[in-house]
């Protein structure tokens, strides 16, 4: 029998699955093999039946008994098969590996992207801020500083004036605009002549006399008998003093002694000699 040294590895082996020894020589079989599922528990048998046969083999070769070997056609295959199956594979590793770094990349440029619009959000909602709060003062100044026209909100110049006073509390620049329109709106009315002396009160306060002296002269136009005059007599007393008009602040001193003396209190009598001594009347 021909003898065939050869190193017989574990794939050359595998190509032995399906060989029969007989009488000290291989005959090759031909029976058609079921497709066989290679789960591990059947690899790992598949790889103890390999090593049994190298042994066997190995020992034949040292005892001078060669061995003929032929491939079987279906191991053949299916190494091709494995063959291809490992490209395949690689290939999807490969293919694996670069959609995970494209991943990567996605996942980073998304958070940028998440962060960047963050950002852009809150400027936006910034500058809507801003925007809003520059309208809402363009409106208010353009409604404080507009003409004042004639309105009546209740069509009534004593609930007028009371809601003018009750907004005064809450809002002075609307409050005192809404005494400037109270005035417009009922001229000549004892609503107006009250309006006018709140009126002189706010310019007093803002530390405007000058303003404040028309003020309390409209409110006094015909030395209205009211609760409020002899007070508002002493305050055009001492605006007119405050602005340098000595001679007139006598004159509105000597009204209030000849019209508002007997109603008037202790303290605005009193009140009443100080502003005499401090603008000098005779």
């Amino acid at each position: 029998m021909l003898k065939l040294p050869f190193r017989l590895t574990k794939t050359a082996a595998m190509t032995a699955i399906g060989l029969t020894l007989i009488g000290g020589a291989v005959v090759a079989q031909t029976v058609p093999m079921e497709a066989v599922q290679w789960d591990k528990r059947r690899l790992d048998q598949l790889d103890r039946n390999v090593r049994r046969l190298e042994r066997a083999l190995t020992q034949r070769n040292a005892a001078g008994q060669p061995v003929l070997v032929e491939p079987d056609p279906e191991v053949v295959a299916m190494q091709g098969q494995l063959q291809i199956m490992e490209r395949r594979l690689s290939d999807l590793e490969q293919t694996f590996q670069r959609v995970n770094a494209d991943g990567e990349r996605l996942t980073f440029q998304l958070d940028e992207a998440t962060r960047d619009n963050a950002a852009l959000s809150r400027r936006m909602r910034d500058l809507e801020g801003r925007v809003e709060r520059a309208e809402t003062a363009a409106q208010e100044e353009a409604e404080l500083n507009g003409p004042i026209v004639a309105n009546s909100p209740t069509g009534d110049a004593a609930q007028d004036l009371t809601a003018a006073l009750r907004l005064l509390g809450t809002d002075g620049p609307r409050g005192q605009r809404a005494l400037e329109t109270v005035i417009v709106t009922w001229p000549n009315t004892p609503q107006s002549r009250e309006a006018n002396s709140r009126l002189g009160d706010l310019y007093v306060a803002a530390r405007d006399n000058a303003a404040a002296v028309p003020a309390y002269a409209a409110a006094l136009n015909g030395w209205p008998r009211t609760p409020w005059a002899p007070e508002t007599t002493l305050k055009l007393a001492e605006a007119l003093r405050a602005t340098d008009r000595a001679t007139q602040a006598c004159g509105a001193l000597t009204e209030f002694t000849r019209r508002y003396a007997e109603t008037a209190t202790a303290a605005q009598k009193t009140r009443a000699t100080q502003l005499r001594t401090r603008a000098n009347c005779s």
